[in-house]
């Protein structure tokens, strides 16, 4: 009867499913499975309260093409389709010299991308978590993720994460157990905490005015990681926090209602 009801749940496991661009699909398993998704194969993870169940997260970048595609699971498929985010235009002011940088900082931004993307590729194979993840702060989104930014009316990239009203000097909390690997300040960015939480999965809080961590440093959830500021390419103070999962940029609020939903 047990392996009757375990074929009927691992059968409604593999009907298709769709995600937008720029979120995370989640698969939930009853057992140990190998999981590939364009060739490549994914971690397939323990619960961390749930003993003897498992899950998947495929991130689906932001610049995904819109189409069907495949997961593999050991020897089946399931039908995974790809939809184009409803993901909005606006219009920042900023400093003339964020949109046009000068040669010494175009170097810099080379640099502070290629360190960044070389940490993020990067898979701790423990993890450092194991609650539900939280908000760095309570406040309004004043600026959605995905968003395509015109910077004194020049296109420059889409909002890799979701920005937080708050005012200088506003606490930010880590959303989860983890480890700071990046703690400085960038170009772009501004002040700069990034946490790894272990097996791919990082959190970032961006345009703080204060640094209260240092890379290296374990760091609990809750924990005040920063101050709230203008600094980077901002037009006014605020929180920046992104999630970044195997290098790619994904919705932070799909995310944590994702990944939550597993406790």
């Amino acid at each position: 009867m047990k392996k009757i009801i375990y074929i009927l749940l691992f059968a409604i496991s593999l009907q298709a499913m769709s995600v937008f661009t720029g979120e995370v699909a989640l698969l939930q398993f009853d057992k140990k499975v190998t999981l590939k998704f364009e060739g490549k194969k994914l971690p397939v993870l323990k619960n961390p309260i749930k003993k003897g169940k498992y899950y998947a997260l495929i991130p689906i970048s932001y610049r995904n093409k819109i189409e069907k595609r495949y997961i593999f699971i050991d020897n089946k498929k399931m039908l995974l389709s790809i939809k184009k985010g409803k993901y909005k235009t606006e219009e920042i002011r900023v400093d003339p010299s964020k949109v046009k940088p000068s040669q010494k900082a175009l170097a810099q931004i080379h640099k502070e991308f290629k360190a960044a993307y070389k940490i993020y590729d990067t898979i701790t194979p423990k993890r450092y978590w194991n609650k539900p993840f939280i908000l760095p702060i309570h406040s309004h989104v004043t600026s959605a993720y995905g968003n395509a930014r015109m910077f004194n009316h020049t296109l420059q990239s889409f909002h890799s994460g979701v920005d937080f009203r708050a005012k200088m000097g506003t606490k930010v909390r880590a959303a989860n157990d983890g480890v700071v690997v990046i703690a400085q300040k960038r170009y772009y960015a501004g002040g700069s905490v990034v946490i790894d939480h272990g097996e791919g999965l990082y959190s970032c809080y961006y345009h703080l005015s204060h640094i209260g961590v240092h890379v290296g440093e374990k760091v609990k959830q809750n924990q005040i990681v920063g101050l709230s500021g203008r600094s980077g390419r901002v037009n006014g103070p605020h929180l920046h926090f992104g999630i970044m999962l195997y290098s790619n940029a994904i919705n932070p609020l799909q995310f944590e209602k994702k990944i939550n939903s597993i406790f």
